[in-house]
């Protein structure tokens, strides 16, 4: 057993249960983005979560284990995405992704936006020309030092 069987069994029985992403986040008491991260294998749960992770998706204690080991991130199988969906994101950043360093670096200067101190929030936009997904990204900027 690893990480990679408790997810896929996650998936299974959140399908066979009809269940969303945000029931189960509103569960553990954390963002659905986060939560559905976290039961995707993305991020590290602690013991209270991962019980409640563990009752909802009916895992056994080893699998239980799993939740809270530290991953191995970054869950694509290709270098270059072949999912229409997360294309788009690559895509996104294969156009825009200049534009986002050179932005970042006027305002802030030499550094990045950090992926560990992060929050996104993913929604529903309604439009009459087609209902829009909103994605909110707020990572803390962190400087290089010079030493």
């Amino acid at each position: 057993m690893n990480r990679l069987d408790v997810t896929e069994k996650i998936i299974s029985t959140k399908v066979s249960k009809g269940l969303k992403w945000s029931e189960v986040a509103q569960k553990v008491g954390l963002s659905k983005e986060w939560v559905t991260a976290a039961c995707l294998g993305q991020m590290t749960l602690d013991a209270p979560q991962a019980d409640i992770v563990a009752d909802i998706f009916g895992l056994s204690n080893e699998e239980k284990k799993w939740l809270m080991v530290v991953p191995y991130k970054g869950s694509l199988p290709t270098a270059v995405p072949t999912d229409p969906l997360i294309y788009r994101f690559y895509e996104l950043v294969s156009v825009y992704g200049t534009t986002f360093k050179e932005l970042i670096h006027e305002e802030f200067g030499d550094g990045i936006m950090s992926a560990i101190d992060f929050k996104m929030d993913m929604a529903r936009q309604s439009d009459p020309n087609g209902d829009r997904v909103q994605i909110v990204m707020s990572g803390k900027y962190l400087s290089y030092k010079t030493y």
